[in-house]
């Protein structure tokens, strides 16, 4: 009971927080396809070798969509749901379209959760879930906000492919310590978070750690350098790759080049991509050399005192180079792992 008291004080919190889910249109250095699904592939059989013994753990093998988002499978209301494992936001959420297809129901006059969140400058309802089970963790009235899943979701229906039907956010990662292998594509829930125990099955040799900042919003921020500049990055698996916000390159006279990209994050416009190459783009002590990354206006998302201070933040930190670096998020020590 201690766990789901805790998880509903959790939820309560973050509902007053800001919504930071970006989902990125098709760039051209993704990884393919067939990369994620073998990778998934190793992990579901990789995974039960300890598990045996850890019952304390869930190992969940996720799957890469086309459009380089890790996906984990669930059951929502006992119906089958693919949900998008997504750092970027705060708080689960269930696609507007498939609201009615889960049953989620409205909130009660009597309930201390809002009926309506605000998302980057929009209200979008918040519903319940009687069960929502991933693996053998099962939440039992989990609030989850309905928002519209954008261009993805589109361009994914329109070939033809199974669109996601929600977002995996922070006020589940976070109460169950979970620890996510962007590069395995493997995520480990801990069923027994007060226990505090090390996390099994996780091998962080050559790894470096990089401390995480978690904002009041339940963001999650790590130290960096653009060129040599101080910079802050918000780790995000939500975004197809990693975006700088075009004011601060713009501000460091790095050269920008069109391409025929948009994009868009949830209740935002469309907004035009370029494309600029980083000569050193530095996470915690990894440097990484010559990265080509997204320019847009994150407006809506970086404002305000965020783009300010001797560390502003610069951008988000995508599952590219997350899943290229072996990108490990543990929840519960709140710090970030990478390749260097």
């Amino acid at each position: 009971m201690l766990f789901f008291d805790a998880m509903i004080s959790f939820c309560i919190r973050l509902l007053g927080s800001i919504f930071l889910c970006f989902f990125a249109t098709l760039f051209c250095w993704a990884a393919s396809p067939a990369q994620g699904q073998s990778a998934s592939s190793r992990s579901a059989a990789e995974g039960p070798i300890w598990q045996r013994n850890n019952p304390q753990f869930e190992a969940l093998p996720l799957e890469l969509s086309p459009q380089n988002h890790l996906i984990v499978r669930a059951f929502i209301n006992g119906k089958p749901a693919l949900l998008g494992v997504d750092t970027g936001a705060p708080v689960s959420a269930i696609a507007v379209s498939r609201h009615q297809h889960y049953g989620l129901i409205s909130i009660s006059s009597t309930s201390k959760l809002p009926p309506k969140l605000m998302i980057n400058g929009a209200l979008d309802a918040v519903g319940i879930a009687k069960s929502l089970r991933i693996g053998a963790l099962n939440l039992v009235d989990e609030p989850m906000v309905a928002i519209d899943l954008g261009p993805d979701s589109r361009v994914a229906r329109l070939r033809g492919e199974q669109e996601i039907d929600g977002i995996l956010g922070a006020d589940i990662l976070f109460p169950t310590r979970a620890v996510l292998d962007c590069q395995r594509r493997l995520l480990i829930l801990n069923l027994e978070p007060e226990s505090e125990t090390l996390t099994p099955g996780v091998n962080y040799r050559g790894l470096r750690s990089v401390p995480i900042h978690v904002s009041e919003g339940y963001n999650l921020y790590v130290d960096g350098a653009i060129n040599g500049a101080p910079a802050r990055l918000m780790v995000d698996t939500g975004a197809f790759a990693t975006l700088l916000h075009r004011a601060f390159v713009e501000r460091m006279k790095i050269p920008l080049h069109d391409t025929p990209f948009r994009s868009a994050a949830v209740n935002l416009k469309m907004r035009d991509v370029q494309i600029a190459r980083i000569r050193r783009l530095s996470v915690g002590s990894v440097d990484i050399l010559g990265h080509n990354v997204g320019v847009m206006d994150l407006g809506g998302l970086i404002h305000g005192g965020l783009l300010a201070g001797k560390h502003p933040v610069a951008g988000l930190l995508g599952g590219e180079l997350l899943q290229r670096h072996h990108g490990i998020i543990d929840f519960g020590t709140r710090r970030l792992y990478l390749k260097g």
